[in-house]
């Protein structure tokens, strides 16, 4: 069965179709596990430490507030994002069928929507994703629809939809995955994906309290530091950094720890569930000037932007698409959240894995 999430973006674009984000403050030793030299190739250590969650500059949404204490544990984290070679070798081993290669099962897309919604012409329900198709004009940035396309046969191997391959991207992020398909894949390579303070303690190493990963300028020294949006957004990316879509991996500087891509290229899926609220009640429960612990997210979602889904998930770290003028989520405390089911052209993943009781020392899996 199809799962139902493409509330948000997936059904927009469907009834438009039928006439429709130095080493900081770090806690040496704060974790009790040591990391293990037995971590998959292309992995770094994360050290564990207490850091900065959130944001509370102008530009952060409500949902990034209030910035926080919390601290993590240790944990191995892939250095890049899961390309589409690497998910090929997942798929050719075991036959795995993505969510956007079957067909939508329309009963249960319709318990994520508003009563009453029509059903689409059958030829809207076969396999698809939602895909960026960038209009020829200045549009209201409110209506996200203006570029987003169901696009039938749009999936991980086509990612423009029929006609479009990966060939010659077989080191570019792997796109239109579902939360389900990035929690499939990390099961079979013995991985998970990362919560979302682990996936910012990672990005943000280094960094604490920094408006980038980088630091506090959006291009020091006039370099490009990440794949992101210039031009006038949606109608028009010139690509002065080089790109109009998706960059292969390790195409821009790495953060402090060498990870690549924790800003721009692909949204990349976390495994907390999503609430606009999540860190203020959090600091409810704590005492003043108490760090959270290894926090895992909320038991349930509340999602403005899905309010009829029963589960969201929060992404990090911006894309492709992000730009100034629109969302600036290129920052690290920035997030966007979808229904486990939904795939796009800007969303992608990267995994972790927690060590091992008692293993040896080392600094990173791939040296």
């Amino acid at each position: 069965m199809r799962p139902s999430g493409f509330a948000r973006m997936g059904w927009v674009a469907l009834t438009t179709a039928v006439g429709l984000a130095a080493a900081v403050a770090q806690d040496a030793g704060s974790t009790a596990l040591q990391p293990t030299r037995n971590a998959s190739s292309g992995m770094i250590w994360v050290p564990g430490g207490t850091f900065t969650m959130g944001w509370d500059g102008p530009e952060a949404r409500p949902d990034e507030r209030p910035a926080h204490r919390v601290r993590v544990d240790g944990f191995w984290i892939d250095q890049t994002e899961v390309t589409n070679t690497q998910f090929r070798v997942f798929v050719e081993a075991t036959g795995y069928v993505t969510t956007a290669e079957r067909p939508v099962d329309w009963e249960a897309m319709l318990e994520q929507l508003p009563p009453g919604t029509p059903k689409p012409p059958p030829e809207l329900l076969a396999p698809g994703s939602v895909v960026f198709t960038p209009p020829d004009h200045p549009v209201d940035l409110r209506d996200f629809s203006e570029w987003w396309t169901w696009t039938n046969g749009a999936s991980w191997r086509h990612p423009e939809g029929p006609g479009s391959s990966i060939e010659g991207r077989e080191d570019h992020p792997v796109v239109h995955v579902s939360w389900d398909d990035a929690v499939a894949y990390a099961a079979w390579a013995g991985k998970r994906l990362p919560t979302e303070a682990e996936w910012e303690h990672a990005a943000r190493y280094g960094r604490d309290g920094e408006r980038f990963v980088w630091g506090p300028d959006l291009k020091p020294g006039g370099v490009h530091m990440a794949n992101i949006w210039q031009g006038s957004f949606p109608q028009n990316d010139t690509g002065e950094d080089g790109y109009t879509r998706t960059a292969p991996v390790r195409s821009f500087p790495p953060n402090a720890l060498k990870l690549f891509d924790m800003a721009g290229n692909v949204w990349e899926w976390t495994n907390d569930r999503f609430r606009p609220d999540t860190y203020t009640r959090r600091l409810r429960a704590l005492g003043p000037g108490e760090p959270v612990v290894n926090p895992t997210g909320p038991a349930t979602t509340a999602d403005p932007r899905n309010p009829h889904a029963s589960d969201s998930r929060v992404q990090k770290g911006g894309s492709f698409l992000c730009h100034v003028s629109y969302c600036e989520s290129y920052r690290p405390s920035a997030k966007m959240a979808t229904p486990p089911d939904t795939g796009m052209s800007h969303l992608g993943f990267r995994c972790v894995r927690s060590p091992v009781a008692g293993g040896a020392g080392g600094e990173s899996g791939d040296g």
